[in-house]
């Protein structure tokens, strides 16, 4: 079976200057673009790890040659991030690179909200997905009705790709008055803190 630095040097080297492994991945740079395929099921093109859902693009700035990567293999073997013209340290490229993974994963979300709102016309989502946009977020309201709709139209999502804010209180009281299988349905969307206040307002977690 080959090894985890045989596979990765057998993917590098053949598109590096340098023979040395250590030596060609400072070749390397990440270019800022990146890929979601919505769907666990690409490998990275460095390591040959498996199941990625979000593919970041490098380049070798000699050979000019590129591969489709993971963002802990950016970081793993120290790839270079700019930011400014400036390499960033491995904390600020790391820092980076979520955000880029936050990006998409905000992305994900309209186009789900976008999508189920042109399906169903109901002006509920409609004012649901303006709300998202805006704030980067859902009223504990809106992600139940959001929630509930996509499950209902079998949409594949992630409900905790999806953000909720309590920092009203108009939106506290109403996830206070909420039946508590309808906090069920949005659990996955909430916080640790935000779990924690939803039972210390009389919910419960849920069994699964």
């Amino acid at each position: 079976m080959t090894s985890y630095p045989q596979r990765v040097a057998e993917n590098v080297l053949p598109l590096s200057v340098s023979g040395e492994l250590s030596e060609a991945l400072k070749e390397w740079y990440f270019t800022e673009r990146t890929e979601d395929h919505e769907v666990a099921t690409e490998s990275c093109e460095l390591c040959d790890q498996e199941q990625l859902r979000y593919h970041f693009e490098i380049e070798n700035k000699n050979t000019r040659k590129r591969l489709w990567v993971g963002s802990s293999c950016i970081l793993r073997f120290n790839v270079a991030v700019y930011e400014n013209g400036l390499v960033l340290d491995k904390k600020s490229a790391e820092r980076k690179l979520n955000k880029h993974i936050a990006k998409m994963r905000l992305d994900a979300c309209i186009n789900s909200l976008n999508a189920l709102a042109k399906k169903e016309q109901n002006p509920i989502l409609d004012s649901a997905l303006s709300y998202y946009q805006k704030n980067k977020c859902l009223t504990p309201k809106f992600a139940f009705v959001v929630f509930w709709r996509l499950d209902s139209q079998k949409f594949d999502y992630h409900p905790s790709f999806f953000k909720i804010s309590l920092k009203r209180d108009s939106h506290k009281r109403d996830l206070a008055n909420m039946p508590t299988d309808r906090v069920h349905l949005i659990w996955k969307a909430l916080s640790p803190n935000q779990r924690k206040m939803a039972i210390k307002l009389g919910h419960t977690e849920p069994s699964t």
